[in-house]
């Protein structure tokens, strides 16, 4: 209910997931490197959005429920869709997939058509198309806004550069998958092991790391694939979804033939049933199947929330099981100094793969399960993706099996581990510990960071072990000769990454601040940093209380932020950073009319979309907040307003309609308060 005060316990867990969150989407939609199953992250955003339904003061901008996809890390100039690239919702299960039907029984009168496509494991791509030539080619991104990867997009054999018969059709944007097949894939990893490269996890994986390379070359070498299966506008004449794939194929785009329209929704049962037995028979990965509505009217009727569309939904397949044998228990130190258990397994096939190892969380986890070594137990796949353990077979154990003793000592550096009390986590606190050391250089020069995509993982560690790297401002000491020491290193690979190192040394703000793991800090946090300190002089002068006054940054962030760069460590970092030449680069402050201003939007608008009326306010000055409180300048409803506009009411803020927002952008001198009066005035 508006107005009602959210419980502390309700607001501290909130908190905690949007972290979790952010923090995998960036791992899958950034690093492509995903640490936790779809299902796993199905469930930790499913708690978020019942928490945010029945406390909706709890429900923020930038919270992962309003969001489409990752945030964008690359040298890649950014590009906007012309129309928003949405993610799917997810059905787990039959009876999700039932009440979809459901809703759309009640919104259309009848159970409409439905046409059923795979859900390809692949990178989202859109292609711009003008008069049937390949102008533009980018990746989903944020779903607003993504990177522009024309270059790979056209070392793709399969998309070509020329549609047929599509002369005179202007502008369209078409979306699709690019994936790598299976087999592709098993040769990439042979040559990379060969090399002692890391593997790729799976096809995703690779296919976005193809599709993000800097040499086309590159890209073409990895043999992707791509199918098709939206287009925007419509074609003319086509008016259903099973002819736009008629369409698209006739045009000569890539388009899976494994498609069936199902008239009143028949068969949908038998359909997905039949796809998960026999998917693991595909050439290439594939984690659900696909319903849309057939009619494209009544898409468009049915329309979409802030994340999704209503006229479609992924159905994931549940993961597959299998057993196999604990063989050793392993500690790995992670860059917080977090020590992590891993079992080490008798190889076996899961869901298309060998599985060998999987990640056993914290001592209480192992403790929970009960895992030991000789122990049988059951292994999954959620999502085709990451493993994890799900159950011990107890009754199989031998009787000479002993519980899992978490070491007293360090791996890494023999230091003494530590928990504290109430901590579920076992930590390393020696901060000279090789391991820290190596993960933190790892997220310093990723690509959200400092983007030093040429030292690797094998590169930092042989630079530790020499003793040439022993903390981040190291890094910019680093010469031709150390890196002459590594085996396998020349002369012109090492010229190059030593000339990558040095172009780093004037980073924006926003890149310095999240290179600096920060607890809790990822990358938008970062830029919400820069953007209202501008400069890292005045952010750490800040206070808590200014810290917290930050539109979606809340206390808990700026009680970790002003802990940070206010303590011994994370000073000593910093100066540093600073002494090596390091030079972050301040963020240019927009001015404006409506400079100091918070402006919410809330409902859909009629001539605009969200993404486009928050870069007006942002052109203005104004920033476009996600909560309404006392301090909110105005909020513009649209249709379909929820719980900001009964807040804005009760509050007393200014509420505008679209027409009265188009007047204060032409007229930026005027207060809300008199475009409200006026509209008043006018009835």
């Amino acid at each position: 209910m508006p107005g009602e005060a959210v419980p502390r316990e309700s607001r501290a867990r909130a908190a905690r997931l949007r972290q979790e969150l952010n923090h995998h989407n960036y791992l899958y939609y950034v690093l492509d490197a995903p640490e936790v199953t779809d299902v796993d992250y199905d469930q930790l955003m499913r708690e978020l959005q019942e928490l945010e339904a029945r406390h909706p003061g709890l429900r923020t901008k930038d919270s992962p429920t309003q969001r489409v996809g990752g945030g964008l890390s690359t040298p890649f100039r950014k590009v906007r869709h012309l129309a928003p690239m949405r993610s799917l919702a997810n059905a787990i299960s039959e009876r999700e997939v039932e009440q979809f039907r459901e809703r759309l029984r009640k919104a259309l009168g009848s159970d409409p058509a439905l046409v059923a496509e795979l859900k390809m494991d692949g990178l989202a791509v859109s292609l711009t198309y003008l008069d049937g030539e390949l102008r533009q080619g980018a990746t989903r991104g944020d779903g607003d806004t993504g990177e522009e990867i024309t270059a790979n997009i056209r070392a793709v054999g399969a998309i070509p550069a020329l549609l047929e018969h599509a002369a005179g059709t202007g502008v369209l944007e078409i979306r699709g998958e690019v994936y790598m097949l299976k087999q592709v894939l098993g040769e990439l990893n042979r040559e990379r092991s060969e090399k002692g490269l890391e593997l790729y996890a799976n096809c995703r994986n690779a296919a976005a790391g193809s599709l993000r390379q800097l040499d086309p070359e590159i890209t073409r070498s990895r043999r992707l694939s791509a199918f098709f299966y939206a287009c925007d506008p419509a074609p003319a004449g086509v008016t259903t979804q099973f002819e736009l794939l008629a369409w698209l194929e006739r045009v000569g785009l890539p388009v899976n033939e494994e498609r069936r329209l199902l008239p009143g929704g028949e068969g949908v049962s038998e359909l997905l049933a039949d796809w998960q037995l026999r998917r693991h028979l595909l050439p290439y990965e594939i984690d659900g199947v696909v319903l849309k509505v057939d009619r494209l009217l009544w898409q468009e009727e049915l329309g979409a929330d802030s994340r999704a569309p209503r006229w479609a939904i992924a159905y994931k397949f549940p993961p597959e099981e299998r057993e196999t044998t604990v063989k050793e228990i392993q500690v790995s130190v992670g860059r917080t100094g977090a020590v992590t258990p891993l079992a080490v397994l008798e190889p076996v096939l899961v869901a298309g793969s060998v599985v060998s190892h999987v990640t056993l969380h914290n001592e209480d986890q192992v403790r929970a399960k009960d895992v030991r070594v000789g122990d049988r137990v059951v292994i999954r796949k959620a999502g085709d993706v990451i493993p994890e353990l799900v159950r011990v077979v107890v009754e199989n154990r031998g009787l000479e099996s002993e519980p899992f003793q978490m070491p007293q000592a360090c791996p890494s550096c023999g230091a003494e581990l530590v928990r504290e009390p109430g901590a579920a986590v076992t930590r390393c606190v020696n901060p000279l510990c090789p391991a820290q050391v190596q993960r933190g250089l790892e997220h310093m020069v990723s690509r959200g960071a400092l983007d030093i995509d040429r030292l690797g993982p094998v590169v930092l560690a042989e630079l530790i072990r020499r003793g040439r790297l022993s903390s981040p401002a190291d890094l910019f000491r680093i010469s031709e000769a150390d890196l002459l020491e590594i085996p396998g290193q020349g002369e012109r690979s090492s010229r190059q990454l030593v000339a990558a190192i040095q172009a780093r040394r004037r980073p924006s703000l926003a890149r310095f601040l999240y290179a600096l793991g920060i607890g809790h800090v990822g990358e938008r946090t970062a830029e919400l940093l820069a953007q209202n300190f501008g400069s890292l002089e005045s952010l750490r002068r800040a206070s808590v209380e200014e810290l917290a006054e930050i539109e979606g940054l809340g206390p808990v962030l700026a009680e970790a932020v002003h802990h940070f760069l206010a303590s011994q460590g994370g000073s000593t970092l910093i100066d540093q950073l600073l002494e090596a030449g390091v030079q972050p680069q301040a963020a240019p402050r927009v001015e404006g009319p409506w400079r100091g201003l918070t402006v919410v939007l809330t409902g859909g608008l009629a001539r605009r979309t969200r993404a486009e009326a928050e870069a007006e306010i942002k052109a203005m000055g104004g920033n476009p907040g996600s909560s309404v409180s006392k301090r909110t300048s105005a909020v513009v409803a649209g249709a379909a307003a929820g719980s900001k506009l009964a807040t804005a009411q009760r509050l007393g803020v200014p509420i505008l309609d679209e027409d009265q927002f188009d007047r204060w952008l032409a007229e930026p001198g005027l207060s809300p308060a008199s475009l409200t009066t006026e509209g008043r005035q006018e009835q």
